[in-house]
């Protein structure tokens, strides 16, 4: 079975040098090590040293020197819009202060569907649209993309 020996950023092999296709929804892409079944049917090895998410577009580069796109499937998500720019920052807050991956846009936010949250949003006058569409949330913070990075440093400080 071919193993994955690299992760490289979207754009950066050209579309004829790819020779199959990893397509999965966001669970299926957040993972560290897993037998992957790409679209021909064919196996092979991801073996990461942390967890992480495979971008939609990025490109898996395996042993034998193929290049196998990684493709985000459509799955159920809400986009979440506001009144304003404000409304939708303040949106946003009360979203992270929940570490729910998001995706964010100019003029709106996409989460995985969630009827608390849907309630929540709804409750703090944000628009609900249920939409299907590939998800590929914001890293964060401390959630940086190279495979090989330790631990994250996080600290939390409490405040009187």
């Amino acid at each position: 079975m071919q193993q994955v020996t690299d992760i490289l950023p979207a754009g950066r092999v050209s579309s004829d040098r790819i020779s199959d296709v990893f397509a999965a929804d966001y669970e299926g892409r957040h993972r560290r090590r897993m037998v992957l079944t790409l679209k021909s049917g064919e196996t092979v090895l991801l073996n990461l040293k942390q967890a992480r998410l495979l971008q939609g577009g990025e490109v898996l580069a395996l042993e034998d020197g193929r290049f196998v796109l990684v493709e985000a499937e459509p799955e159920a998500l809400m986009k979440i819009t506001a009144h304003n720019p404000l409304h939708l920052l303040k949106l946003a807050w009360h979203l992270g202060n929940r570490h729910l991956p998001a995706m964010i846009a100019q003029d709106h936010i996409l989460i995985r569907q969630d009827n608390v949250i849907e309630d929540m949003v709804r409750g703090l006058g944000g628009h609900i649209h249920k939409i299907e569409a590939p998800f590929d949330p914001e890293n964060g913070a401390y959630g940086g993309r190279s495979a090989s990075s330790g631990g994250h440093g996080h600290h939390h400080h409490d405040h009187d």
